[in-house]
Protein backbone atom coordinates (compact mmCIF):
# COMPACT_ATOMS: atom_id res chain seq x y z
CA UNK A 1 0.00 0.00 0.00
CA UNK A 2 1.60 3.26 -1.05
CA UNK A 3 1.73 6.26 1.29
CA UNK A 4 -1.15 8.13 -0.36
CA UNK A 5 -3.48 5.13 -0.22
CA UNK A 6 -2.44 4.38 3.36
CA UNK A 7 -3.21 7.97 4.37
CA UNK A 8 -6.71 7.75 2.88
CA UNK A 9 -7.26 4.35 4.51
CA UNK A 10 -6.17 5.60 7.94
CA UNK A 11 -8.33 8.73 7.55
CA UNK A 12 -11.39 6.55 6.94
CA UNK A 13 -10.58 4.39 9.97
CA UNK A 14 -10.15 7.48 12.16
CA UNK A 15 -13.44 8.92 10.89
CA UNK A 16 -15.15 5.62 11.75
CA UNK A 17 -13.82 5.75 15.32
CA UNK A 18 -14.89 9.38 15.65
CA UNK A 19 -18.41 8.62 14.40
CA UNK A 20 -18.68 5.60 16.68
CA UNK A 21 -17.57 7.68 19.67
CA UNK A 22 -20.33 10.16 18.83
CA UNK A 23 -22.87 7.33 18.67
CA UNK A 24 -23.35 7.66 14.91
CA UNK A 25 -23.14 3.97 14.02
CA UNK A 26 -24.41 4.38 10.43
CA UNK A 27 -21.67 6.89 9.66
CA UNK A 28 -19.09 4.69 11.38
CA UNK A 29 -20.07 1.79 9.14
CA UNK A 30 -19.97 4.04 6.05
CA UNK A 31 -16.37 4.99 6.83
CA UNK A 32 -15.47 1.35 7.44
CA UNK A 33 -17.04 0.47 4.08
CA UNK A 34 -14.84 3.09 2.41
CA UNK A 35 -11.78 1.76 4.28
CA UNK A 36 -12.75 -1.71 3.07
CA UNK A 37 -12.80 -0.61 -0.56
CA UNK A 38 -9.35 0.96 -0.15
CA UNK A 39 -7.85 -2.07 1.60
CA UNK A 40 -9.27 -4.93 -0.47
CA UNK A 41 -6.01 -5.91 -2.17
CA UNK A 42 -3.94 -5.85 1.02
CA UNK A 43 -4.64 -8.95 3.12
CA UNK A 44 -3.84 -7.65 6.61
CA UNK A 45 -5.48 -4.24 6.19
CA UNK A 46 -8.46 -5.91 4.50
CA UNK A 47 -8.88 -8.41 7.36
CA UNK A 48 -8.37 -5.65 9.95
CA UNK A 49 -11.21 -3.67 8.38
CA UNK A 50 -13.49 -6.70 8.63
CA UNK A 51 -12.51 -7.15 12.28
CA UNK A 52 -13.46 -3.53 12.95
CA UNK A 53 -16.82 -4.17 11.29
CA UNK A 54 -17.19 -7.29 13.44
CA UNK A 55 -16.50 -5.26 16.58
CA UNK A 56 -19.05 -2.65 15.58
CA UNK A 57 -21.56 -5.40 14.79
CA UNK A 58 -20.91 -6.87 18.24
CA UNK A 59 -21.40 -3.48 19.86
CA UNK A 60 -24.76 -3.06 18.10
CA UNK A 61 -25.75 -6.69 18.77
CA UNK A 62 -26.13 -7.38 15.06
CA UNK A 63 -25.61 -11.15 14.86
CA UNK A 64 -25.77 -11.18 11.06
CA UNK A 65 -22.94 -8.64 10.93
CA UNK A 66 -20.87 -10.51 13.53
CA UNK A 67 -21.08 -13.89 11.81
CA UNK A 68 -20.72 -12.35 8.36
CA UNK A 69 -17.59 -10.51 9.41
CA UNK A 70 -16.03 -13.61 10.97
CA UNK A 71 -16.21 -15.39 7.63
CA UNK A 72 -15.13 -12.32 5.67
CA UNK A 73 -12.11 -11.65 7.91
CA UNK A 74 -10.83 -15.18 7.36
CA UNK A 75 -11.49 -15.01 3.63
CA UNK A 76 -9.70 -11.65 3.42
CA UNK A 77 -6.52 -13.23 4.71
CA UNK A 78 -6.73 -16.09 2.23
CA UNK A 79 -7.89 -14.51 -1.05
CA UNK A 80 -7.14 -10.76 -1.00
CA UNK A 81 -4.07 -11.12 -3.20
CA UNK A 82 -5.80 -13.47 -5.64
CA UNK A 83 -9.25 -11.95 -6.24
CA UNK A 84 -11.56 -9.35 -4.72
CA UNK A 85 -14.96 -8.04 -5.86
CA UNK A 86 -13.86 -4.48 -6.63
CA UNK A 87 -15.88 -1.83 -4.82
CA UNK A 88 -17.65 -4.28 -2.54
CA UNK A 89 -18.47 -2.54 0.74
CA UNK A 90 -17.67 -5.58 2.88
CA UNK A 91 -20.82 -5.51 4.99
CA UNK A 92 -22.73 -8.67 5.84
CA UNK A 93 -25.87 -7.24 4.20
CA UNK A 94 -24.35 -7.57 0.70
CA UNK A 95 -22.97 -10.56 -1.17
CA UNK A 96 -19.29 -11.06 -0.47
CA UNK A 97 -18.82 -11.83 -4.18
CA UNK A 98 -20.61 -8.85 -5.75
CA UNK A 99 -18.50 -6.14 -7.40
CA UNK A 100 -19.91 -2.66 -6.79
CA UNK A 101 -19.39 0.85 -8.08
CA UNK A 102 -16.40 2.54 -6.48
CA UNK A 103 -17.08 6.09 -5.22
CA UNK A 104 -15.35 8.56 -7.54
CA UNK A 105 -12.99 9.97 -4.91
CA UNK A 106 -11.83 6.48 -3.97
CA UNK A 107 -11.52 5.46 -7.61
CA UNK A 108 -9.11 8.35 -8.10
CA UNK A 109 -6.98 7.19 -5.17
CA UNK A 110 -7.07 3.56 -6.33
CA UNK A 111 -6.25 4.61 -9.88
CA UNK A 112 -3.15 6.35 -8.58
CA UNK A 113 -2.30 3.20 -6.59
CA UNK A 114 -2.42 1.11 -9.79
CA UNK A 115 -0.16 3.46 -11.71
CA UNK A 116 2.35 3.74 -8.86
CA UNK A 117 2.66 -0.05 -8.60
CA UNK A 118 3.68 -0.56 -12.23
Amino acid sequence: MNNELKAYYLTELAAAVDAENKGDIDTAFRHLERAHILSQKFAFAHAATHLRMLRLGWKTRDTREVFGQMARAMAALLVSRIWVPVGNTGRANVSAFEPMAVPEDLANVLGHQKSSNR
